[in-house]
């Protein structure tokens, strides 16, 4: 299941860099560059949906293969470190859907960012304040408005899959380190 998220990953990469050739992070042009590339570029649609599925895909089989790995008990000793870099791919696998959702800025976009950087200002972490809070943070403001666009535009396309790529490099390293694929311990 890891090998099939890496390569969803792929995917999801080279489909992305595709896209932002037809993609402009601004709220006077995303919304009508997205209907654009689905309605009049050639295979445009095709390109889109591929990388939302590989996007629904990687999120599935990440889930699948934690389910896996937690089920066969590979996480026990010596492997304790990697399940921790997994859980925490499989986080920043939902950061990565959660940022890709605003870009194509229609109403289902704006409410669902508003509900979720809602319940970032909620969670409870040290030393926050109504005037440094999360949810400020994520916004790069206190409404949902073109500066998130941009906020959220740089972490899915740029931030957020650096950071995976390191994190998967360092997870694919310990799968070698520990002695490969295994069963349960």
């Amino acid at each position: 299941m890891g090998g099939i998220t890496f390569l969803m990953f792929l995917v999801t990469a080279v489909t992305g860099v595709l896209l932002m050739f037809y993609y402009r992070p601004t709220a006077e042009y995303a919304f009508h560059d997205v209907q654009y590339l689905e309605f009049d570029i050639p295979f445009g649609m095709l390109l889109r949906n591929m990388h939302r599925w590989a996007a629904h895909g990687m999120v599935i089989s990440v889930m699948l293969h934690m389910f896996r790995v937690f089920l066969t008990g590979s996480y026990k000793k010596p492997r304790e470190f990697n399940w921790g870099v997994g859980v925490i791919l499989l986080l920043v696998t939902f950061f990565l859907s959660f940022t890709g959702y605003l870009l194509p800025w229609d109403q289902l976009a704006f409410w669902a960012v508003t509900v979720g950087t809602n319940m970032a200002r909620a969670t409870p972490v040290l030393n926050i304040t109504q005037s440094n809070d999360v949810r400020f943070a994520l916004l790069a403001g206190t409404i949902v408005g073109p500066s998130t666009l941009l906020r959220f535009y740089i972490l899915h396309c740029v931030a957020v899959p650096l950071l995976a790529s390191v994190l998967m490099a360092l997870h694919f390293w310990r799968v070698r380190k520990d002695g490969g694929i295994s069963g349960p311990l």
